[in-house]
């Protein structure tokens, strides 16, 4: 302790390091900037790009539900059948 009751000042000689500045800003994600760059100018911002990814990807699950559950023909035998006689129409029987 000094004359005046204060402990002495710590100092450092290197004072060069600072620590990095952190943005809290979340970068753009990749395919939102790839949306908004080959978009011809038509979507503006991230908001835009975000819609239209959402609206693409809602779109991808409906088309492909559509085409799980529309199976067609329930006759099965029509593409599979284990007899090659009837798989490939030979006609077995004579006359």
């Amino acid at each position: 302790m000094d004359k005046n009751n204060e402990s002495p000042k710590v100092m450092f000689e290197d004072e060069g390091f600072q620590r990095p500045v952190r943005s809290f800003q979340t970068p753009t994600p990749k395919i939102v900037q790839w949306v908004m760059k080959y978009s011809w100018g038509a979507i503006k911002d991230e908001k835009q790009a975000s819609y239209i990814l959402v609206g693409f990807a809602v779109l991808t699950i409906i088309i492909s539900l559509f085409l799980i559950f529309s199976g067609g023909n329930n006759n099965k035998s029509h593409w599979y059948n284990p007899d090659p006689a009837k798989r490939f129409n030979i006609n077995t029987q004579s006359n």
